[in-house]
């Protein structure tokens, strides 16, 4: 397929590199003196080892040419390095041009032989060594400085191992030299990443440095690990313990005495300790030897939603002779956490002593794992704007950056190994079983996991296994190298119903459904119901909006789209996968909603389904939190995409929020009002731990014209915190409309709006056929009949709003109101705001509410927060299911500057 006008034309074949690209001359990266400097290498130079085919002395000497090598920076995958240097003139994310990457032409395939990565860098005079840290290699390699070989492919092997090299010896003041040949990577073969069905394998494999080299300055004594593990006391959280640990090795072939000195949240530290030559001893202090580590009144570290999440420091100096030596640092935060089993057998967490509903979803890196700092700030903001407190990580293991947001922002993390490739062949029946060397790599993945995570507050536990719990010696290795780096959090056997001997059951579920089920099905007492800890679960197909369809997918691919329901789509998931169709949604839409006439028109009701679909699969398990049989934990099945896809996210790759974003946010309210399927009632949800006082509430439901059929008003309610209400049992209304809806809105004691939810429901409702469920859907014999909604006259509405600055932000107020005179509800008006009349959108973007249903009479204030840029005014955009589309300009007006 070609690209649509907006991309460069014409394919350049994908293993043609005759072309001459321009040289880069990068200056080598500089290492600062000064002991306990680390610098990340910032960018390398990369080669087909078929085309620089001189050895690794060679490559690694300076004054080498590295004449046609590619530039790329520090963490880049050769997939990712040739995409920055422009190899492929397509863009692979559109269409399926990806296709001809993955398949090697007469040229060869690029990605089968090894590839050279070098750089260089200049070291000060400093007399120190030198250290050189890989933090994890796709799939190994072999490493030289200088002309000399320093580490086999054999030992430098493996996505999350950290290993150190101390190439004092061979390096010198000023310019050096670092070449790494990177050997194929084979998700089946290595313990790397792979991508099962969640979108394309990337052709390399992902091969490369991914996480990053650095180069380490420390004097004769280093300092390693850095540990904080605090006790808390519970109930009250009044006193918290500390104890503090780091590793102090001797790097010198002289013993020496070294003092450990600095502070732990303000408490001053010091010990020396004797270290003959090359010793390695964890240096300790508890409050038996340093009294002031037992707190009063801590800073207390919550999620999102329950409290603050204050962080502490650790910092912490050696020294040799009266010489510093080396330093190292650590933030921390003092919380409690643990997991019970409950009656059923299901994980339940406890944060600081309190249950709490895990509200979560799936995490995906970039398919070429590239490195994009201010994007992974801005999802972690789109997680809080969810309303969401946990995600996890199935593999695909991220950097420091990536736990450092999540405290900062209060974000829970659960972390583990992924499914399904050479990480789970020996739990597998048939699979292939892990050689000694495989077993290392993995012995070693879990010590550098466990020494990443360990300090991080977010971090609630480790999912040793995912579809499968490890076979009985690998997941004993698991156990026992957490326990020596004092891990102290859930150790979990798999996200699936298994166990192993040393973490008992995993009280996880994996039952399905991931694909189209309706929003009824949410509240069974079954499979993937609202019960227990559903690790990985949603109903499949997430349509982005149409302006990220037509830059996605080819004209072929979007006729496609809305015509043939039984039709392969790239962008949906991997060949051989069920989910490469959307059928089941497919079906469901044209018989809930009525067949598409158009793409604008499958795209607009597969909004309305998203949004109703995602909204009820966290409001079930909302309802059921403190049931008898209670839902303790969803991971919604994805958080987001590694590329443009159809399938498995609340945000698409665009970062443009749709249905589903705006579904999961109204149900992850932290005072919320909702309905209920399964007993035709309305509950009330608090997420806080405040108790609420004096709150009202309105229930109407309404025909499909608007005329109010019931409704009821409550005040005076009370709501604890951590806890649902049932608040009422609708009764039978008589005369209901085919289609018709129920209106929520709950208010303050003093009237402010807390919660407002509206439904668009069906007299005919949506009937499952269980006993023909599989892993991943159950059927639907009969439709909800929602197709009257096509019926709807158009709703008249009024559009104000205005714009103020708020530091580097822009802060757009919009008001959206049906007058009393119009004829109609306004259903699903969504409100987009671009820069300038017909520019491009302002994204990423948090929205307070969005895909408001109002009635005439009625009126909503919506706010949005985005990144001032350029100097176009910002246009606010409306549109809806029965809405004509138009645009204002939001007004600057008068803000602040903080």
């Amino acid at each position: 397929m070609k690209t649509p006008a907006t991309h460069v034309m014409g394919m350049m074949a994908a293993m043609a590199m005759s072309v001459a690209y321009a040289q880069t001359s990068y200056s080598p990266t500089p290492v600062a003196a000064g002991a306990g400097s680390t610098i990340a290498i910032a960018h390398w130079q990369i080669q087909d080892s078929a085309k620089a085919q001189q050895g690794g002395a060679e490559i690694s000497s300076n004054g080498f040419s590295t004449e046609g090598w590619f530039p790329v920076s520090g963490r880049a995958t050769v997939m990712a390095g040739l995409l920055e240097n422009g190899v492929y003139k397509n863009d692979v994310f559109y269409g399926d041009n990806l296709r001809a990457v993955q398949v090697p032409d007469a040229s060869g395939n690029l990605f089968v032989t090894p590839w050279w990565y070098r750089a260089q860098f200049t070291l000060p005079k400093s007399g120190m060594h030198t250290l050189l840290r890989t933090n994890g290699m796709i799939a190994s390699a072999d490493v030289w400085v200088n002309g000399h070989q320093v580490a086999d492919h054999a030992d430098i092997a493996g996505a999350y191992p950290v290993h150190e090299l101390d190439v004092t010896q061979w390096v010198h003041a000023g310019g050096n030299t670092l070449a790494m040949e990177v050997h194929p990577a084979d998700p089946r073969k290595s313990l790397s990443i792979g991508w099962v069905d969640w979108n394309p394998t990337p052709p390399d494999n992902n091969m490369g440095p991914w996480r990053g080299v650095d180069i380490v300055q420390t004097g004769p004594v280093e300092l390693s690990f850095p540990q904080v593990v605090s006790t808390l006391s519970l109930p009250d959280l009044s006193r918290a313990t500390l104890a503090v640990n780091v590793e102090a090795k001797n790097l010198d072939t002289v013993a020496h005495d070294a003092t450990i000195a600095g502070t732990v949240a303000g408490v001053p530290l010091q010990q020396t300790v004797h270290l003959a030559p090359g010793q390695t001893q964890v240096v300790s202090f508890t409050s038996n030897t340093t009294p002031g580590l037992a707190l009063n009144h801590p800073k207390i570290w919550w999620p999102v939603g329950m409290g603050d999440h204050p962080l502490y420091q650790l910092e912490m100096t050696a020294t040799v002779d009266g010489t510093s030596s080396d330093r190292a640092t650590a933030t921390f935060g003092i919380r409690s956490v643990s997991s019970n089993l409950t009656k059923q057998g299901y994980r339940q967490f406890f944060i600081n002593g309190k249950p709490l509903l895990i509200r979560g979803a799936g995490w995906a890196p970039d398919m070429f794992l590239r490195d994009d700092p201010a994007r992974m700030q801005a999802e972690f903001s789109y997680v809080a704007n969810l309303g969401l407190n946990t995600i996890r990580s199935e593999g695909k293991l991220e950097n420091q950056r990536f736990y450092d947001l999540a405290d900062r922002n209060g974000i829970l993390i659960l972390p583990g190994w992924e499914c399904c490739d050479k990480w789970e062949s020996a739990a597998k029946t048939g699979g292939a079983p892990w050689t000694a060397a495989d077993e290392k790599v993995a012995q070693d993945s879990i010590a550098s996991e466990a020494r990443l995570l360990r300090n991080h507050p977010s971090v609630i536990g480790f999912l040793i296994g995912s579809d499968n719990a490890p076979p009985p010696a690998i997941a004993k290795m698991y156990v026992d190298a957490l326990h020596a780096a004092d891990w102290s959090l859930p150790i979990v056997a798999a996200a699936s119903d298994q166990a192993t001997a040393e973490t008992g059951p995993s009280g996880m579920k994996m039952a399905g459904p991931y694909a189209w089920i309706p929003p009824s099905y949410w509240y069974a007492d079954q499979l993937g119901g609202a019960f227990g800890f559903d690790s990985e679960v949603s109903a499949g197909a997430d349509i982005p909006r149409l302006e990220d369809i037509t830059r996605m997918l080819s004209p072929q691919e979007q006729e496609a789209l809305w015509k043939y329901p039984d039709a392969r789509q790239y962008h949906a998931s991997a060949d051989w996968s069920p989910f490469a169709v959307l059928t089941p949604f497919d079906k469901a839409l044209a018989q809930r909603y009525g067949a598409p006439t158009s793409l604008a028109d499958y795209v607009a009701k597969a909004q309305l389904d998203n949004y109703d679909n995602v909204r009820a699969q966290f409001e079930a398990f909302n309802a059921k939190m403190d049931a008898a049989k209670p839902a303790t934990g969803v991971i919604y099945w994805m958080l987001n995409n590694a590329w443009p896809s159809l399938h498995w996210h609340l945000y698409d790759y665009f970062m443009n929020p749709a249905g589903a974003y705006f579904g999961a946010k109204k149900a992850n309210e932290p005072v919320h009002i909702q309905y209920a399927y399964d007993a035709n009632g309305i509950v009330l949800v608090n997420h806080t731990l405040d108790d609420i006082h004096g709150l009202q509430a309105d229930i109407r439901v309404r025909n499909l014209d608007g005329s109010v059929r019931y409704q009821k008003h409550l005040q005076g309610i009370d709501l604890v915190g951590n806890h649902t209400l049932a608040l009422a049992t609708l009764p039978a209304v008589a005369d209901l409309s085919r289609v018709y809806f129920i209106e929520l809105d709950l208010a303050s004691a003093d009237g402010k709006p807390v919660s407002r939810n509206v439904y668009w429901l069906s007299t005919r409702p949506d009937t499952l056929d269980w006993p023909r469920s599989n892993w991943y859907l159950t059927p639907v014999t009969q439709y909800a009949d929602l197709t009257a909604l096509h019926a709807l006259p158009a709703a008249t509405g009024d559009v104000q709003a205005s714009t103020r600055r708020e530091g580097n932000d822009e802060v757009t107020t919009v008001t959206l109101s049906v007058p009393a005179s119009s004829k109609a509800v306004a259903l699903f008006q969504h409100v987009s705001i671009r820069r300038g009349a017909g520019g491009e959108l302002a994204l990423p973007i948090r929205w307070n509410d969005n895909d408001i249903t109002l009635w005439p009479g009625e009126s909503i204030v919506l706010t949005a927060r985005y990144e001032a840029k350029g100097t176009a005014g910002p246009v606010v955009e409306v549109s809806g299911w029965n809405v004509p589309t138009r645009s204002i300009p939001a007004s600057a007006k008068q803000g602040t500057d903080h």
